[in-house]
């Protein structure tokens, strides 16, 4: 059970979840392809167990990338948006619909190629809440949008 599933409130459900998008994988995947070239490197000059070594750390990155993109959620519900990233260090916000000024979204030529962006959120009272490399974020907004409409 995640995070939005723990802190829904009385008559509140899910309408649309929204991930990470897989591109924050990209980064990781390179510096773990570097240090395992690195790895082979060492291991080929004859260094077995140091070059072992590096090939586990070469792990690493990667690790930690799928951990930070399986633990963030994002959701719209009937009453609130709700959006969780971190799995040590949390970052949340939430925020309920009738406080929602206006939902944003930034994205770059790449981002909307390969469907990513960044969704912000301005409540009332010029609060912005930023969050990045979201999967469809004009999905997101929509599914915002519709339920603010609702209401």
């Amino acid at each position: 059970m995640g995070y939005i599933d723990q802190n829904l409130i009385s008559g509140e459900k899910v309408t649309y979840k929204a991930k990470l998008h897989w591109v924050v994988l990209a980064k990781s995947a390179l510096l773990s392809l570097a240090v395992a070239g690195l790895a082979a490197f060492v291991i080929y000059q004859g260094y077995g167990w140091p070059g072992a070594g590096i090939l586990a750390i070469a792990v690493v990155p990667i690790v930690v990338a799928n951990i930070s993109r399986s633990s963030a959620e994002f959701a719209v519900t009937n009453k609130r948006v709700i959006l969780k990233t971190g799995f040590i260090q949390k970052k949340t916000a939430e925020m309920f619909l009738n406080k929602i000024e206006s939902v944003g979204v930034d994205q770059s030529i790449v981002g909307r190629i390969m469907g990513y962006g960044t969704i912000v959120i301005r409540g009332t009272g010029g609060t912005l809440e930023p969050f990045d490399r979201v999967s469809s974020p004009l999905e997101f907004r929509r599914q915002i949008q519709e339920q603010i409409g609702r209401t």
